[in-house]
């Protein structure tokens, strides 16, 4: 470029004096070289713009590299709660009885890409697949913790989820009633769920026993599908499951307990006497009365595989939202569950003291302090042993400090 700027300083020198002997023909030569240098220092300004963009670019990768080698640690998120519960119990032909309870929970979730999340819980209390709760005394004797969840969750495209370890539970419960699924249960396997505006669709595969040796292997699975959009002044929920659980023949798996369902014994020895495949029909509302949420449900099933006492169903209702400071709800739910109506080691382990055969009222309220914190009561005024046995009266009081974080 310096050697153009000379050049065209000579010539402009130059070019006059020849100018006049040869006349306008050094004059257009002059303009020409005028013209081309222009187009010189233009080409050269491109040039340098496009150096510096380069540079831009290269630096803008280098960053996003780096940030992408560690970007995952920047989506560790931590979550839990903490839950101190006064619990009473009057149980006909049994003593009164007391106690005070903990739930501490705690988990670690992250998303190494942007469709994946994978995340570890621990829960205090025992091996107990339905209760995390840890009952206080021994002398203030240290308490167990142990692997509460353990999963990872693909989403393969929006609105389709492949879940895959120890995980909670996928399955949609109207009204949040445990009928069939205990609320702390951690169920074991895969899920695959797919959500679109207003259709679902959740399946599952879940392991009792996953060791085929002995020919121990049991599985449990199950679909469900339904509709969930806006209809009127509300949302409906509406929808149909069908669960499969491969129990029969099989000795309890804990603490030598059936939970209520029918067994056949030889001797000593005793085992599920059927499975259980069980139909659910379903159906929630959700609306508003003096403006306060207002939550209707009812839910219904029917064991394909019992020859008798195969039918459980509950319904109830929930006014006001325990969310906000100062806010608060109340709720009652009534429900009958028959013997062989539902698998009794995993359904509710509260309602009729963890049984099926039993049916009643519950009734439960809560008032927030602040987001954060809130307080509740639960009360259970059931019947147990309503068709094999002796019927009881069964009364069971929950009062909750709740607090999450």
């Amino acid at each position: 470029m310096n050697k153009l700027l000379i050049l065209f300083s000579i010539l402009s020198f130059s070019l006059p004096g020849l100018a006049a002997q040869t006349g306008g023909d050094l004059t257009q030569i002059r303009q020409e070289l005028l013209s081309l240098l222009k187009r010189v220092e233009s080409l050269e300004a491109e040039n340098v713009s496009l150096r510096e963009q380069v540079q831009v670019n290269a630096t803008k990768v280098e960053t996003t590299g780096t940030r992408s080698k560690s970007s995952w640690t920047d989506t560790l998120k931590v979550s839990g709660d903490l839950r101190a519960r006064y619990e009473s119990f009057d149980v006909e032909n049994k003593d009164d009885r007391e106690r005070s309870r903990v739930r501490a929970r705690v988990a670690i979730k992250a998303k190494p890409t942007d469709n994946t999340e994978v995340a570890i819980g621990l829960a205090s209390g025992g091996d107990d697949p339905n209760s995390t709760n840890q009952t206080l005394g021994g002398g203030a004797s240290t308490k167990d913790v142990r692997l509460d969840l353990a999963y990872f969750k693909w989403q393969a495209k929006p609105g389709l989820t492949l879940t895959g370890g120890k995980m909670k539970n996928p399955w949609f419960e109207p009204g949040g009633n445990h009928l069939i699924w205990d609320g702390d249960l951690r169920p074991e396997g895969l899920a695959l769920t797919y959500r679109s505006d207003s259709l679902f669709l959740n399946s599952a595969l879940h392991y009792l026993e996953s060791d085929t040796k002995k020919n121990n292997a049991r599985l449990a699975y199950g679909l469900q599908t339904g509709y969930d959009g806006k209809i009127a002044a509300g949302h409906l929920t509406v929808g149909v499951s069908y669960f499969k659980v491969g129990a029969e023949g099989r000795a309890p798996w804990y603490n030598d307990d059936f939970y209520g369902n029918s067994s056949t014994c030889i001797g000593t020895d005793c085992s599920y006497a059927n499975d259980f495949e069980e139909v659910e029909l379903f159906a929630q509302i959700k609306t508003s009365v003096l403006e306060q949420p207002l939550t209707l449900f009812a839910d219904y099933v029917q064991n394909q595989d019992a020859s008798r006492l195969d039918t459980a169903w509950a319904a109830g209702f929930k006014l006001g939202k325990a969310s906000a400071p100062d806010t608060w709800e109340i709720g009652y739910i009534y429900q009958d569950v028959e013997a062989d109506s539902i698998f009794g080691f995993w359904n509710d382990s509260d309602f009729g003291g963890g049984d099926t055969d039993s049916k009643g009222h519950i009734l439960k309220g809560a008032w927030a302090i602040n987001k954060k914190w809130k307080v509740g009561f639960t009360y259970f005024d059931n019947v147990t042993n309503v068709d094999l046995g002796s019927e009881e009266d069964y009364d069971r009081l929950q009062v909750d400090w709740a607090y999450k974080f």
